[in-house]
């Protein structure tokens, strides 16, 4: 039995040098088709052929425009969109529009002139729209002031049209491609005007995706088609109980296996097979006896995790999120109480292209090739396993199948591959895991529990409420050194006070919004939508159950509330009015109701259901409207927000991840089930930006598809349902 690596003697071994000469020199890509990303601009600039106008924008001679985009692109559209917002201030010709994505090693060096590379909290287009718009607007300048200067002429005089600038008086014209290499040894202007959204002519407009062409095609690559010469594969499995350890593990029994080259220890808590092939690794890891050290936390269990939850509900101290008035005294003088307690289950990511990377370690570079939503955030899990300075590491961002937040915060697979490659030097490892690896190691949608109390008057006007949640804190476990006075700001998305982000929309005189944390050993990551899905279930519902409480219209009750709320009112009017709230339905069709704001952005949704006499759920249509302050491609938008329908309604049907023994119970799609496409409703979505501020497209709605599909089955059924995911529960009629 061995506790430490075993190594099986391998004489494969690839040098960086003879890696890199097996690249297509022309084009600075690798003999199997796949580009280094930002390989060839880099290399054609050093060599003095293609100018790079500014950081943002480098133009051919032929007048092919490249954009260069940081945010990682995983369906969600925000590399068009971005770029959309660049070629709309430089006023360049759309068709002749391409991207790549410069490297994080290279905005390390140039003293992060590409700014945030982290992709998530829909920020894409939210949080850079300003600076990627100053650097399409600085190279428009640039150009036009080269054309100027040849001409003798002022650049005011000058105009920019579709990659020409022209000289309206004497009549000369000139392409982008002619000026672009004295334009690149311009000064940048310091004072840049940008365009008023009223005027956009490519920005604002729903033109098709840049990337979708390649992803029908088959041209796409993604981390798991990724190959180098030389390459092994690698299969990981670590301890099924998170914190646990590996004991012992024997190599002998596989070391003739087909293909095997190594069996390596990585960490304390996982092993590692290398092979010619994947599967050879896979199939050999299976096969291999592991003894693990599982911890106490092999005690845990589900149902311990929720009877720890439960007493926070009660607990006497919690930190406060959000407050006003004497909500306690609300409550000790109501005429009347309700009170409602509601759980949402951990839930797991499942992006289809599970985790993986592929590095090259050797003593003087570590590279690593992953999709990752945050390159930053890969290039120092690099240079951490590595052992090397940043200046030695580097790491290339190739597009995610699937990101949803499990590829951002983490980075836990980029350190398994670099801890894999440095025990190989000089030979690329890919690392991939498998489904199960996948299911059972995840960064997972945290556990939560929420009891609500709300106080009326004698005249059933709402005095009081008290939202006190219970759970776990994703901060917590991720970034523990920046909690404050046990306080995780994110806890409280879509319950906060008024303001510009994750605000609550409703005016209640006294308020109470607190947390008692509780963090099991499950890990908690950043999921799709993070805490706004379940705070607004929580809200949504206990309002609609307010509301019948008291005889009232769930959107007359809502409107009511929302006088100082004109925003969250608007979409929440534009969605009822779209939806035809109030108007006679089909037979048996009832409608649910509910509105957020969260990510920047205000969302409101309806929800049509039936419910058969055997309790089966049918949901025929969601209508979604959204405010995100600028609508930079409307098309994109309706698909971000029927996507997100997907998401949200996957999880409130279905998802749920369940502990056991301390481990996950949940390892494929048999038993986390997703949302199949005769299940899908019709959905209508309403864009209704309002301007003045920039908000999300791609998380908001999918807080709003649980509870408008809840309230809707209260309407039909008379239950009221607390506790997710909606396959346990019993929907036939009260």
């Amino acid at each position: 039995m061995t506790s430490a690596s075993t190594v099986i003697a391998d004489k494969t071994r690839l040098s960086r040098r003879s890696l890199l000469a097996g690249s297509a020199a022309a084009a600075g890509a690798f003999s199997f088709g796949f580009a280094i990303p930002f390989g060839s601009e880099a290399q054609a600039q050093a060599q003095g052929t293609i100018p790079e106008i500014n950081a943002w924008v480098v133009v051919h001679p032929d007048d092919k425009v490249v954009i260069r985009i940081v945010r990682s692109e995983m369906g969600q559209g925000t590399l068009t969109g971005l770029a959309q917002l660049v070629a709309e201030e430089l006023n360049c010709d759309w068709s002749k529009v391409t991207t790549e994505y410069p490297t994080p090693g290279q905005s390390v060096a140039r003293n992060r002139v590409w700014g945030n590379f982290s992709t998530g909290g829909s920020r894409g287009i939210r949080e850079s729209n300003e600076y990627v718009r100053k650097g399409g607007a600085a190279a428009r300048m640039m150009l036009i002031q080269a054309a100027a200067n040849e001409w003798k002429v002022p650049a005011g005089e000058c105009s920019a049209e579709k990659s020409v600038i022209t000289h309206k008086a004497s009549g000369k014209s000139i392409r982008y491609g002619q000026v672009a290499a004295t334009a690149a040894k311009l000064e940048a202007p310091k004072d840049v005007a940008l365009k008023d959204p009223k005027d956009w002519i490519i920005a604002g407009k729903p033109l098709p995706r840049l990337d979708t062409v390649d992803k029908t095609n088959g041209k796409k690559i993604y981390g798991m088609d990724l190959k180098m010469p030389g390459m092994l594969n690698a299969a990981i499995k670590d301890c099924p109980v998170f914190g646990g350890k590996v004991k012992s593990f024997e190599a002998a029994p596989i070391k003739g296996m087909a293909g095997v080259k190594h069996v390596l220890a990585v960490g304390d808590s996982a092993v590692a097979v290398v092979a010619e092939t994947w599967w050879q690794a896979k199939s050999a890891l299976d096969a291999l006896p592991i003894v693990w050290d599982e911890g106490e936390h092999a005690k845990v269990s589900s149902e311990s995790i929720a009877a720890w939850l439960k007493e926070g509900l009660d607990a006497p101290s919690a930190v406060v999120g959000n407050q006003n008035g004497d909500v306690k005294a609300a409550i000790a003088a109501a005429a009347k109480t309700v009170e409602a307690v509601y759980s949402y289950p951990y839930q797991n990511h499942a992006t289809m292209e599970t985790m993986n990377a592929t590095a090259l370690w050797t003593p003087e570079k570590c590279e690593v090739w992953t999709p990752t939503q945050n390159g930053e955030a890969a290039l120092a899990a690099t240079a951490e396993a590595a052992g090397l300075p940043l200046a030695k590491c580097e790491a290339y961002k190739i597009d995610l199948g699937g990101g949803f937040g499990r590829r951002g915060a983490s980075q836990d697979w980029v350190r398994q591959v670099v801890a894999i490659a440095k025990q190989i030097p000089g030979t690329p490892v890919k690392l991939i895991w498998s489904r199960e690896e996948d299911m059972t190691h995840g960064r997972y949608h945290p556990v939560t529990q929420c009891k609500m109390v709300g106080a009326f008057d004698k005249d059933n006007n709402l005095t009081g409420l008290h939202i006190r949640i219970s759970g776990q804190s994703i901060v917590a476990g991720l970034f523990p050194q920046t909690i404050q006075n046990g306080r995780d700001p994110a806890v409280f998305q879509g319950l906060n006070a008024p303001g510009p982000e994750a605000s609550i929309g409703y005016g209640v005189p006294n308020l109470l919004v607190d947390h008692a944390m509780r963090n099991p050993h499950v890990p908690p990551g950043f999921w799709r939508g993070v805490n706004l899905n379940q705070n607004t279930i929580y809200l949504e519902s206990f309002m609609d159950e307010l509301a019948h409480s008291v005889g009232k219209d769930p959107l007359e009750f809502r409107r009511a509330l929302m006088k100082n709320h004109p925003k969250h009112l608007a979409v929440l009017n534009a969605v009822a009015e779209k939806a035809g709230w109030g108007k006679p339905l089909p037979e048996g069709v009832f409608r649910g109701i509910c509105q957020t704001m969260g990510f920047g952005s205000y969302v409101a949704a309806v929800a049509e259901v039936s419910v058969s006499a055997e309790g089966k759920l049918k949901i025929h249509r969601i209508v979604a409207a959204t405010d995100p302050g600028y609508a930079v491609n409307p098309a994109q938008i309706e698909r971000q927000v029927e996507g997100s329908f997907v998401y949200g309604l996957s999880a409130s049907l279905y998802g749920e991840i369940t502990i056991k023994d301390g481990r996950v119970e949940q390892e494929n799609f048999d038993t986390y089930e997703v949302m199949r496409l005769e299940a899908m409703p019709a959905v209508e979505t309403v864009i209704v930006p309002s301007g003045g501020f920039w908000g999300g497209v791609g998380e908001p709605t999918i807080a709003v598809a649980a509870p408008a599909v809840l309230n809707a089955i209260f309407a039909a059924t008379g239950k009221r349902i607390r506790n997710l995911p909606l396959k346990n529960a019993d929907l036939k009629k009260a």
